[in-house]
């Protein structure tokens, strides 16, 4: 079943599980955080689930990293340390940070995924306003003075930095009427044989999958009935029965828990696309001057 935390979750995933590793059990783990033992395992459980790996082995007496789990750690303390420099840097030394901040960030998933971790953002820096744009679209930072954004997909502008802050899993989905028309063990064959539905500009004409169980991956062309680059309206027409679709997990765990949807051949998955924080090179300042948002254009 894919995971259905945010990005924001995952983060607290990923800050838990290295302290679990540094303090040497989930007991002291628990201890430095502030919290009990069985919340600092499901958080362990739940980073697994999302990562579809198995993290740690323990028994009564040790607890080991696992190869993969290895490879998190290694991964999970990079990116913890981008995450804290680059609010170091905004920042600045001792500088608490004030004015307003404008940012932009997909449209759906800016709404439905980090509202909640912006209103934690808020509530920790009172001093601190935020322009919250929600546009699918790339920003042009400088004619519209964007401070930061939120990027899903590969991120090629040159001229920008970007720090990988978390990744959305994808799976295919489709109405119960669609999912009637196969068999009860699904392949990319019977898949291949169905009515899409398009997202745009993560696949328009081709379907790549790769199998959860070590059979590879497999690709077969789409003429889609309708394609879009809203993922609302890719939710509702495959709602209506309109196609099959790759959706973002977090879209349609809902519609699935409740049966609007069908997870279509559970045993492969899309690519997970990687989710960006994205900020102008030119921008940088040094931290012994302090960060202060600057005003917005008007």
């Amino acid at each position: 079943m894919a995971s259905t935390a945010s990005p924001a979750d995952r983060f607290e995933l990923m800050e838990t599980f290295v302290r679990i590793v540094d303090a040497g059990s989930l007991s002291a783990a628990a201890a430095q955080l502030g919290t009990t033992q069985p919340t600092v395992s499901r958080r362990l459980q739940a980073l697994e689930r999302s990562l579809g790996v198995r993290l740690l082995r323990r028994s009564t007496h040790s607890m080991t990293l696992t190869e993969d789990g290895q490879r998190c750690l290694e991964r999970a303390r990079e990116l913890l340390a981008s995450w804290h420099a680059f609010e170091a840097d905004l920042r600045g030394a001792g500088d608490e940070p004030e004015g307003t901040l404008r940012v932009i960030a997909p449209h759906a998933f800016g709404q439905q995924q980090l509202v909640t971790p912006l209103a934690d953002y808020l509530a920790r820096y009172p001093k601190v306003n935020v322009e919250w744009l929600l546009h699918d679209r790339r920003p042009d930072f400088i004619t519209e003075g964007i401070d930061c954004a939120i990027q899903v997909g590969p991120v090629d502008d040159q001229a920008v930095v970007a720090i990988r802050i978390a990744e959305v899993p994808r799976i295919v989905v489709g109405a119960p009427s669609l999912a009637a028309r196969l068999p009860a063990k699904q392949s990319p064959g019977e898949l291949a044989r169905l009515p899409w539905l398009a997202m745009r500009p993560y696949y328009r004409t081709e379907v790549a999958l790769t199998s959860l169980e070590g059979g590879g991956d497999a690709r077969f062309p789409i003429a889609p009935r309708m394609s879009t680059d809203s993922l609302y309206a890719l939710r509702t027409a495959a709602l209506m029965g309109v196609g099959a679709a790759i959706v973002s997990a977090w879209l349609v765990a809902e519609d699935l828990a409740q049966g609007r949807l069908v997870h279509l051949a559970p045993r492969w998955r899309a690519a997970p696309l990687p989710v960006w924080l994205v900020y102008p090179q030119a921008r940088g300042v040094s931290s012994q001057a302090g960060w202060r948002a600057r005003p917005p254009l008007r």
